[in-house]
């Protein structure tokens, strides 16, 4: 099985790219997702974060996401010990859930900061949706209920695109303009053959 990453910065759609791959039967791992699960539930990750922010990162054994990111996204090493206690838990739920998967010619994984945290590197093929920074910001708008500063301050934590683009197989551009199954499809295809 080809093992495929998949991302995009915050808002350029990568998750309903993933759903059309996973509409043409392709199963997906949702990194992004497996790292909230494992925020709520794992222990050691719970007393770290208590122990490194105080008490206030937990209400009633459930995090508070708005305190966490208000203390990640503005000290970009804070953000990097938490990626680093966090993305080897991600790996290794990665590593389980493969083994659940039917014999299928790939598997996505879809994750925000594939490049950044170097996951590409587990991986045989990547994908990378891209879309301009201002439609990708009125996105998180709308779906995030974010101001625009916020948003921009979790975007500095990510790649920008002419960084990333070099270190994709593929490329899906969603601007908006373009369709994006022709896109899909035709990445699909190839990885079937």
């Amino acid at each position: 099985m080809i093992r495929v990453g998949l991302t995009g910065g915050m808002g350029s759609g990568k998750t309903v790219i993933s759903g059309i791959f996973e509409t043409l039967g392709i199963p997906v791992f949702q990194a992004d997702l497996a790292a909230r699960r494992l925020l709520e539930e794992d222990e050691e990750i719970k007393a770290s974060l208590i122990d490194w922010f105080g008490e206030k990162v937990y209400r009633q054994g459930q995090p508070d996401r708005a305190v966490i990111a208000s203390i990640i996204f503005s000290q970009p090493d804070q953000l990097a010990r938490v990626n680093s206690l966090i993305h080897p838990k991600v790996y290794e739920a990665y590593l389980k859930w493969l083994n659940t998967v039917e014999k299928i010619p790939f598997s996505i994984h879809e994750a925000a900061i594939l490049f950044e945290s170097g996951f590409n590197r587990h991986l045989d093929k990547t994908i990378l949706v891209t879309a301009p920074a201002e439609i990708r910001i009125e996105r998180i708008r709308l779906r995030d209920s974010l101001n625009e500063e916020q948003i921009r301050q979790r975007m500095e934590n990510q790649w920008p695109d002419e960084k990333k683009s070099p270190l994709a197989d593929y490329l899906i551009n969603n601007n908006g303009l373009s369709a994006v199954l022709p896109q899909v499809t035709r990445i699909y295809d190839e990885l079937t053959r």
